[in-house]
């Protein structure tokens, strides 16, 4: 019977034929699997097909699929045979083969035969003569020995032997530790093997016991050196059985102390992991955690509860919690919440495994287990437990120990002989040498963390850890300020780190620290300030940002901790308790006592305080009063609490209305603005830069919180509605103006200074970006887009929002002007005219505003203390012998000269950039002196307010007078007197010196003007646009701008005017201005600036009917001067009469009437409004005659049943002051004839002649605008039509086109009767009383009167071609 054949895949006949020819190079085609090929290999040898010795070359020739070891080719061969041994079907010849092959396999070290005796069966074993014994015994001797070995128990003496063993070695193990040595130790270790291998114990018990002995004697090392020799998989295990024996319900004790300390010293020693231990601690952690979180709720619940109203309370209960009297605060309710509940949790420490395994490694020290025990159960906060943070603390006390022994050697050091250094001097040492240099280990900062809140039960520790902060700190800068920090010893000290890098580590640190334990834990200390400000010492250190960024995430942080809550509820119900009671009376027991919640929780505190101010602007007094217990760290605090506020969104900043500023903004601005000036360690700098983050953002309703810092702390105010007193005396010196606007301030008050200096440093601060400029820059800015970019639906809004911007630009500026002193700082630190223009793309009317200061600083070459616009004497009279035909630049040889790093700057170079600021077609009827000088000059320049001058030293004397009847003669009131008298005395001479400097100003300025004035226009090509491009380029923009500068404007143009300057007509100049331009400023205008454009108006009328009013006055003051030549541009040619004058002002009455009707009877708001703002402003001067004030009361009265309020209440102004100007109206023949009765007297006394220079009298100034319109430069020259005019059938007043005539002997057209009649449109006919006075005068000189009418409207020809009559229209009533 032969074997049957298997399909060989692998060893086909080819290879068969090569293996049988011994081809030694032959080798296999393609690699095959190993164990596939060895059993087609093993059946073809049994088959007898292949010898036995051609085996090893089969193997050679074939390379295996995997590389294969010779261990794995002799276990793939046993398999294969004890596998095919098996086979009791195979027949004998094979089987024989088969163990010859076995054989084979042996001795050819292919097979070892330890694998054949391992896997094969006893018989083939003994065929194949493997083994010597037989197979059948072989078996018998397998049972034997597995029986011996697996169920074969060793039997122990337990009463003889293992008693005594077991007592030797706990004898030896509890001998005197202190004997104990490393010899001694090895000693123990073979007593230790000898007793177990005499007496035969039980090594596990053995170990038990060792380990028992070392839970008793934790502090004797030599039990370590003993653990090695027992396995360190059986110590988890026995640690393991003796926690789960305290886990047993019959056992009630705890688990001892010592069994945690001794797991725990195992584990930092390493002879057992943690994991393997943590496996047999209960309760699990899924379970304790779930216990905690009900626990938690349940006391969060209860924090919740403080505070709240119970409104099933009866009227009993809510009194008696509202009982007047004494108020008491509860500092430590809190603590006491906190305590019952610590006692309430502490027997969970006892039952809670994992706590008391963390327990023992804070006990022996082992912060880096216990560091991830406090992670993987910071669910638990296992810090609460009393035991578990003691022990913390003492880790972080032994952690800061060197470094605190440093500072306090430094502290000492730093006493040396009596200097004054205080307390602190410890933080102000600055050591020196490596030996002072202070690193701290990154684990003291995982301690902190760990610690949170809780680090209050320590005050002391707190304390020190503050301060080695701070020493940690400052430690970090002094190495980055060294230089070569890193070249030094001091690199070693900081671990080869970059120094810059190392500072950064360190900030991070504190931050950390700050944020994550000593802030939480301030708000558990109650009315601790010494804890506060040592907590600020390192606060200090860190810029506002970091600082505000940590109060924010203070509470957000802790919102989860029952105890944190508790306090703040606490705290917020106490503070409010206390503001319900706080006033005036009892502010020192409630001021101390709002100070010692804010030691605690100043977060919720002073939130609580702001919310309330917000809502009550009446406590904005006594809690800035009750204030001045706080410390710097809360001050702080409640500017973060501030910009916090104002930074929360949801809130409306306007009013409904959408004008006026919401109720809660105001109350925070005027609470900042009373606060920041009672108490100089505020800071301002975050704020500012929270103001200009906003204007970056285009939003510029927070200014108003500058307005009132500036207001407050400078006495810088803004208003619109000044006396004419107080208008007046702005035009004097300092010492003046502070009498007229110190509102009640008394001069140099030592603490209006300090404030001052230091809301100016904290804009030009040293350390920090300076915030002044840019500030300044933005507000700017957003005053020019916020027309463009105002979200707002009605154009009054945006209205509001410009004036608002306006107002606070101006007062701005004021500040910074009076601040930054001297003057030369100023100017270095503002940017030059050409930037502000260019560069910050500011208005030419704001870039004056911000750069006049410094244009005063300009000085003559030739003579550097004359400053610009004085008059240089030497120049002077150099000028005077030079020819007229070479016009002398009298301010090009100024330079203003500001030192290093800034060039010096010519006055030339300055009127270069002024010619880039306007058009190019500009300058064709302007130049840029002129428009320089206008910009330059203020009102102090051109005007002297004797007047005022003289009622402030009346006073004065008054005073003393005063003083000197007081009859009280004690000790103190004669101090008293006398240094009110001194006081006095010094405010009378500093008027009287102020005087004679302004009136010496004045006249030496318009000395200049006068020498200046010839070229002003004389280089102009286009004169016939003069009057328009002065108005829209200077007058409107500056007399819009504010008050101040809307009186400057009339006096300026009233300085043009008296200097005689060449080719500027003053009829002219108000002609324009009244007739062509006036209608749509005010339709273009915003609130205030209709304000100020009719007090520029009500002045320039005060100076025409001033020269109306009689007609010696006229002649004195207009009759020769080249401001009323018919022709203007002929200066020297002949003048206006004042017949001619007075019948222009019948036209210009009749335009101003006819422009405020239609306007109050337009249906656009903005323009009804305007109308009468600035009827309001010129009512002391308008109107003059009875029938125009009939029609203006008329349209007056009906607005007042308007349904819009506002408009209401200024018909009702306007009403009562035309009703109190009625009895000076007069009729039309005495305005006719030149008769006036303006009642008031104008404000401003016009004594000027074209010979003599005097000072001229004004007004005063404030804040606002420029928005001048731009106005067609073309029109013409008219004249009254007739001497009868009648009414048109509408009822509207008609409007010709007046054409222009080129030359002075064209067009010229007779009218007989011969009487001047402006073309203009009027209301009714000019009375013939009144013309025939003109007609009587301008008759008397028949051939002026022909050569002075030059121009006639188009209705005029037309009636004079048919009439035949003779009229000429004189050029000055253009």
């Amino acid at each position: 019977m032969s074997l049957p054949a298997i399909a060989c895949i692998y060893v086909t006949e080819d290879l068969l034929r090569e293996w049988r020819n011994g081809n030694l190079r032959f080798r296999a085609p393609n690699p095959v699997p190993m164990l596939r090929f060895l059993y087609e290999l093993c059946w073809i040898m049994v088959r007898g097909e292949l010898p036995f010795q051609k085996c090893k070359a089969a193997l050679d020739s074939v390379e295996f699929t995997d590389r294969v070891s010779g261990e794995e080719l002799g276990s793939g061969f046993a398999d294969i045979v004890t596998q095919m041994a098996q086979d009791l079907a195979m027949p004998g010849e094979y089987r024989s083969r088969l163990t010859k092959f076995a054989k084979w396999l042996v001795e050819s070290e292919l097979v070892p035969l330890r694998l054949f005796q391992e896997r094969s069966e006893e018989e083939f074993l003994w065929e194949a003569e493997m083994i010597k014994i037989k197979a059948q015994e072989l078996k018998n001797k397998e049972v034997r020995v597995n029986t011996r070995l697996l169920y074969q128990q060793t039997k122990f003496n337990l009463l003889r032997e293992e008693s005594e063993g077991y007592a030797k070695l706990v004898t030896l193990l509890c001998r005197d530790s202190e004997a104990s040595t490393q010899n001694v130790s090895a000693a123990t270790i073979g007593i230790i093997k000898s007793l177990i291998g005499h007496f035969d114990l039980d090594p596990n018990r053995a170990f038990d016991i060792v380990l028992e002995c070392f839970e008793l004697q934790p502090d004797n090392k030599s039990f370590l050196e003993l653990i090695p020799i027992f396995p360190k998989s059986h110590a988890s295990q026995i640690l393991g059985f003796k926690f789960q024996y305290y886990q047993r319900m019959e056992v009630n004790d705890p688990v001892p102390f010592g069994l945690y300390k001794l797991t725990a010293l195992l584990v930092k020693e390493e002879f057992i992991e943690l994991d393997s231990i943590y496996a047999h601690l209960l309760p699990k952690e899924d379970e304790a955690f779930e216990h905690y979180n009900t626990f938690c709720a349940k006391r969060l619940d209860e924090a919740n509860k403080i505070g709240k109203i119970n409104l099933a309370a009866t009227g009993k209960d809510l009194m008696d919690d509202e009982k007047q009297g004494d108020v008491t605060i509860d500092l430590f309710a809190a603590l006491d919440m906190e305590t019952e509940a610590v006692a309430e949790r502490s027997p969970e420490l006892e039952n809670n495994q994992m706590l008391g395994l963390l327990t023992g490694f804070l006990s022996v020290d082992d912060w880096y287990h216990a560091h991830i025990l406090f992670d993987r159960l910071s669910a638990l906060n296992p810090v609460e437990h009393s035991q578990i943070c003691n022990s913390l603390f003492g880790l972080i006390e032994k952690s800061i120990s060197s470094a605190y022994a440093i500072l306090h050697q430094a502290h000492f050091q730093s006493f040396g002989p009596p200097s004054g250094s205080g307390i602190d001097a410890m933080d102000e040492a600055n050591p020196s040498g490596p030996a002072s240099f202070i690193d701290l280990p990154s684990e003291l900062f995982q301690m902190l963390a760990c610690a949170g809140p809780y680090l209050y039960r320590d005050t002391l520790l707190l304390q020190k850890v503050c301060r080695v902060l701070r020493g940690y700190y400052l430690s970090a800068l002094e190495l980055v300020g060294n230089g070569d920090g890193a070249r030094n010893s001091e690199a070693a000290v900081v671990g080869n780190r970059v120094p810059r890098l190392h500072l950064k580590d360190a900030r991070s640190r504190i931050e950390e620290a700050l944020g994550k334990c000593l802030l939480p834990s301030l708000q558990m200390i109650p009315a601790n300030p010494a804890v506060g400000q040592e907590i600020w010492e390192v606060m200090n250190l860190l810029p506002y940002e970091v600082r505000y960024r940590l109060y924010g995430e203070w509470e957000k942080d802790d919102e989860g901790i029952p105890l944190v809550l508790a306090s703040r509820q606490t705290a917020k119900l106490d503070t409010r308790r206390i503001l319900k009671r706080l006033a005036k009376e009892n502010l020192k027991q409630l001021g101390r006592m709002v100070a010692k919640l804010a030691h605690a929780n100043p977060m919720t505190v002073l939130r609580t305080i702001v919310h309330q101010i917000e809502a009550y602007r009446d406590m904005i007094t006594p809690v800035v009063d009750a204030f001045k217990y706080l410390t710097q760290l809360e001050y702080d605090v409640l500017e973060y609490v501030v910009i916090e506020r104002l930074a929360q969104g949801g809130r409306d900043k306007l009013k409904d209305d959408g004008l006026n500023l919401s109720d809660w903004l105001q109350s925070l601005a005027s609470f900042w603005g009373h606060l920041c000036k009672k108490y100089p360690s505020m800071e301002l700098r975050g704020l500012f830069q929270y103001l200009v983050n906003q204007l970056k953002k285009g939003q510029g309703i927070e200014l108003v919180l500058l307005q009132e810092l500036i207001q407050q702390m400078a006495n810088v105010q803004y208003t619109e509605n000044l006396t004419e007193e107080q208008l007046d005396s702005m035009a004097g010196g300092e010492t003046l103006r502070y009498q007229a606007t110190s509102f009640g301030v008394t001069r140099n008050n030592k603490a209006l200074i300090k404030s001052t200096n230091r809301l100016r440093d904290s804009l030009l601060s040293k350390d920090e970006p300076k915030l002044a400029v840019p500030l300044l820059l933005l507000i700017a800015q957003h005053r020019s887009v916020v027309v463009i970019n105002a979200d707002a639906p009605y154009i009054k809004m945006v209205s509001e929002q410009f004036d608002r911007c306006h107002g606070t630009l101006l007062q701005y500026v004021e500040f910074l002007s009076s601040a930054v002193t001297p003057a030369s700082a100023y100017a270095q630190l503002i940017p030059s005219l050409d930037d502000l223009v260019h560069v910050y793309h500011l208005d030419p009317e704001v870039a004056f505003l911000i750069y006049r200061p410094v244009m005063k600083l300009f000085k003559c070459q030739g003579n550097s203390e004359i400053l610009w616009p004085l008059d240089d004497s030497d120049a002077t009279n150099i000028a005077t012998t030079i020819a007229e035909s070479e016009p002398t630049e009298y301010s090009g040889n100024m330079v203003l000269d500001l030192g290093s790093p800034r060039r010096p700057i010519m006055w030339s170079n300055l009127l270069d950039t002024v010619r880039t600021m306007l058009p190019s077609k500009a300058w064709n009827s302007l130049s840029p002196d002129l428009y320089a000088t206008f910009w330059g000059l203020t009102l102090y320049d051109l005007y002297v307010p004797r007047n005022r001058y003289e009622s402030e030293i009346s006073k004065q004397h008054a005073a003393l007078k005063a003083l000197e009847e007081f009859s009280d003669n004690s000790s103190s009131a004669i101090t008293k007197r006398k240094k009110d008298k001194e006081r006095i005395q010094e405010s009378l001479d500093r008027l009287t010196t102020e005087l004679h400097k302004h009136e010496e100003n004045v006249a030496s300025v318009r000395r200049r003007l006068s020498h200046e004035k010839d070229k002003w226009w004389s280089s102009c090509p286009d004169t016939s646009k003069i009057n328009m491009e002065f108005l829209q380029r200077c007058i409107f923009p500056r007399c819009t701008f504010s008050m101040p500068d809307a009186v400057y404007c009339a006096m300026f143009v009233h300085t043009l005017h008296s200097l005689g300057t060449p080719f500027f007509n003053t009829v002219n100049h108000i002609d324009v201005l009244i007739c062509k331009t006036l209608q749509p400023m005010i339709c273009c205008c915003t609130e205030y600036e209709a304000g100020r454009l009719g007090k520029f108006l009500c002045e320039t009328l005060k100076i025409a009917y001033h020269w109306k009013s009689n007609e010696s006055i006229y002649e004195h003051e207009c009759g020769n001067m080249p401001g009323f030549a018919v022709y203007y541009r002929y200066p020297n040619s002949q003048r206006v009469t004042y017949g001619q004058f007075v019948r222009v002002h019948w036209k210009w009455s009749q335009r101003i009437t006819r422009l405020l009707i239609q306007c109050l009877e337009s249906t656009e708001y903005m323009e009804i409004r305007n109308a009468l703002i600035l009827l309001t402003k010129i009512s002391s001067v308008f109107p003059v005659t009875r029938k125009t004030g009939i029609n203006l009361e008329k349209r007056v009265a009906k607005i007042k049943s308007d349904e819009r309020e506002d408009l209401k209440v200024l018909a009702t102004g306007v009403g009562a002051a035309l009703a109190a100007r009625k009895p000076a109206w007069v009729t039309d023949e005495e305005f006719g004839n030149g008769y006036l009765d303006n009642k008031p007297a104008p404000s401003l006394s016009i004594k000027s002649s074209v010979s003599s220079a005097p000072v001229q009298s004004s007004s005063s100034i404030k804040i606002s605008q420029s928005a001048a319109a731009t106005l067609h430069p073309d029109y013409g020259n008219s004249v009254k039509d007739q001497l009868l005019k009648a009414k048109p059938a509408d009822g509207r007043l008609e409007r010709t086109e007046s054409v222009t005539v080129a030359k002075s002997d064209a067009g010229i057209l007779k009218v007989k009767g011969g009487s001047l009649v402006n073309g203009s449109d009027v209301q009714s006919s000019l009375p013939s009383t009144a013309l025939q006075s003109g007609i009587s005068r301008s008759m008397e000189n028949p051939k002026q009167v022909d050569e002075s009418v030059r121009v006639v409207d188009e209705n005029v020809a037309k009636i004079t071609a048919k009439n035949s009559t003779e009229l000429e229209a004189c050029e000055v009533l253009r």
